[in-house]
C-alpha cells in the first residue's frame, strides 16, 4: 500500500507519480478541475469541488504542479451534490455534475473576473452575476456523438471517457433535450441491425463515424445527421423513411461525408436522404432555418436572454448603423436589425451567409446586408463607419488586424460576445489600451450548465480621452 503523504511543513515529501497526498481544494481551473496546493506546488484534480478535503493520487508530475486523480474524500465540500447522470464520473461530456448549480454560477463569474484581472490587467472589472439558465439539465439543442463498437460487437454512441479515447455508451443524456433520447437509442439499435460497419479510426475502415442530433427547442422539429466515410449505406432510404414515420418530430435525415483521416467531425458535403435538410427554430421572435453543420447556440433560451441584455444596454433608437462581425447565420444580426437604420453582417463562411440571407428574406427583414469574407480584411474598408460594432468571434478571439482596425475607426460603442474568457481578456486589454475604450459592463451567461464553459458579453464605450489617439 502506498504511504499517504501529509502536508506537515517539516516533512520532506516525495513528489512523484503514483504517490497519495491529501489536499484541500480551494479553486476551480478554467477547464473545470479542482485546484489545491501541496506545499508550494499546485495540484489539479478533476471531480473535486472547492471545500473538498481529498486524498488524491499524483499522475503527471512537474516540478511546480501536478495532475492527480481523486482517490477518496476526507471531507466533502458543502457545494458537492450527487450527479444526475449515472456515468458522470466517467463521461467526458460534463465536468461539473457533482457541483451544485448555485456554486457553478459563482465559479463561472469568478472565472471571468480572474481572466480579466490576470490576463487583461483590469482592476475590479464590472462583472455582473451570471445569467442563470432556465434549467441546468435537458437543455442542449444539439448533440454529436462518436460511434464505436463494444467488445461484444454492439454499436455504441456516446462521449469519450475523461482523458481517454474510450467511448462511454449512452442511450440518453441528461443535458441534451430529453426529446432526443428515444431517437438516439433507436438509431443506435437500427445501425446495429443494418450491419453497417462502424468506422475504425486507426485503420481508416468502416462507414459510420458520428451521429448528430438537433432539435428546435420552440418548434420541436428534429434533424438527424449520420456522418459517414462514404455514401455507400445500403437501405438508408428505407430506414430513414421508417424513422420519419416513427418519430413525428423528425423532419429530416441527412448524410454528411467525411472521408479524411481527421479529428474534425463534419466533412464538406451533406446530402438529405429523407424529409428536409434543415429544421426550423424560433429565436427572438424570428424563424431560423438550421442545417446539420450550422453554428447555432446550443442553449436557445439563454442565448435569447443574453441578447435581451445587450439590447437593453444599447438602448437602440432606430437610427444606428451596426456592423456584426462574425455574424454566422444572422442569429444576432436579424433581431437587432429590427431596431436600427441598417446593419451589415461579416462572415467568412459562404454557406453561413447563404443561410443568413435566406433567414432575412423569410422574416421580411430588408435593412441588412451580409458580406462573405474574413473580418480582418472586410472591416478596414473605408465605407464601413458604424456607430456600433458587434464582435462574436470563435474561441481563438479576434485577429490582431481586427483590433487595430477598430482602434483606427473608433466606433462609439463595441459589444464583444465571447465564448472563451481568456481571449476576451486579451482582446479587451488591447482595445482599452491608452484609455481609448472603457468597459461599462460585462454580462456572463450560462450557455453550458454542468460544464466549465461560460459566455460573456462586454460593453465598451469610446472614452472622451480616447478620440483622436
Amino acid at each position: 500500500m502506498t504511504e499517504l503523504l501529509h502536508t506537515d511543513e517539516h516533512d520532506s515529501p516525495k513528489w512523484q507519480q503514483g504517490e497519495l497526498i491529501e489536499v484541500e481544494i480551494t479553486d476551480l481551473s478554467d477547464t473545470g478541475d479542482g485546484v489545491g496546493r501541496f506545499y508550494s506546488r499546485v495540484v489539479f484534480v478533476p471531480d473535486t469541488v472547492p471545500g473538498d478535503r481529498a486524498v488524491v493520487r499524483l499522475l503527471h508530475v512537474k516540478p511546480k504542479y501536478a495532475h492527480a486523480k481523486l482517490h477518496s474524500l476526507s471531507q466533502p465540500s458543502p457545494h458537492r451534490i450527487r450527479p444526475s447522470c449515472i456515468v458522470a464520473d466517467k463521461c467526458g461530456g460534463c465536468q461539473w455534475q457533482h457541483i451544485s448549480y448555485e456554486y457553478q454560477l459563482e465559479a463561472k463569474r469568478n472565472q471571468v473576473i480572474q481572466a480579466l484581472e490576470r490576463i487583461g490587467g483590469f482592476v475590479h472589472p464590472p462583472v455582473d452575476p451570471v445569467l442563470r439558465a432556465p434549467s441546468a439539465l435537458s437543455y442542449r439543442n444539439k448533440s454529436t456523438y462518436p460511434v464505436g463498437k463494444s467488445a461484444t460487437g454492439q454499436v455504441q454512441a456516446g462521449y469519450y471517457q475523461k482523458g481517454s479515447h474510450q467511448l462511454v455508451n449512452l442511450n440518453q443524456c441528461p443535458v441534451q433535450d430529453a426529446r432526443l433520447n428515444p431517437l438516439l437509442a433507436q438509431v443506435k439499435q437500427d445501425i446495429h441491425t443494418s450491419q453497417w460497419q462502424v468506422y475504425n479510426e486507426r485503420r481508416h475502415t468502416g462507414q459510420i463515424r458520428h451521429l448528430s442530433l438537433r432539435i428546435g427547442r420552440r418548434t420541436g422539429e428534429m434533424l438527424l445527421t449520420i456522418i459517414v466515410k462514404d455514401w455507400n449505406l445500403p437501405g438508408i432510404e428505407k430506414l430513414s423513411a421508417t424513422w420519419l414515420k416513427n418519430f413525428p418530430g423528425l423532419v429530416g435525415v441527412c448524410l454528411n461525408r467525411n472521408s479524411d483521416r481527421t479529428n474534425a467531425i463534419f466533412g464538406n458535403e451533406t446530402r438529405c436522404v429523407a424529409g428536409t435538410s434543415y429544421l426550423r427554430e424560433e429565436f427572438a421572435g424570428l424563424e431560423f432555418q438550421v442545417r446539420p453543420d450550422t453554428f447555432f447556440q446550443v442553449y436557445t433560451e439563454t442565448a435569447e436572454a443574453l441578447l435581451q441584455e445587450i439590447q437593453k444596454e444599447l438602448n437602440l433608437q432606430g437610427q444606428e448603423v451596426i456592423v456584426d462581425a462574425y455574424c454566422g447565420i444572422g442569429t444576432l444580426t436579424l433581431p437587432l436589425a429590427k431596431q436600427v437604420r441598417n446593419i451589415t453582417g461579416l462572415e467568412v463562411q459562404a454557406e453561413a451567409v447563404e443561410q443568413a440571407i435566406l433567414n432575412a428574406r423569410n422574416n421580411n427583414i430588408n435593412n441588412v446586408t451580409f458580406v462573405v469574407g474574413a473580418v480582418e480584411k472586410l472591416l478596414p474598408h473605408p465605407d464601413i463607419q458604424p456607430d456600433i460594432v458587434l464582435l462574436d468571434p470563435p474561441r481563438k478571439g479576434c485577429a490582431l488586424d481586427v483590433i487595430e482596425s477598430l482602434r483606427r475607426k473608433q466606433p462609439p460603442r463595441i459589444v464583444y460576445v465571447s465564448c472563451k474568457v481568456a481571449t476576451l481578456a486579451r482582446d479587451l486589454k488591447l482595445l482599452c489600451a491608452d484609455g481609448m475604450y472603457t468597459i461599462t459592463r460585462i454580462q456572463p451567461a450560462d450557455f453550458f450548465p454542468q460544464t466549465a464553459h461560460v459566455e460573456a458579453a462586454a460593453i465598451l464605450v469610446l472614452s472622451a480621452s480616447g478620440k483622436g489617439i
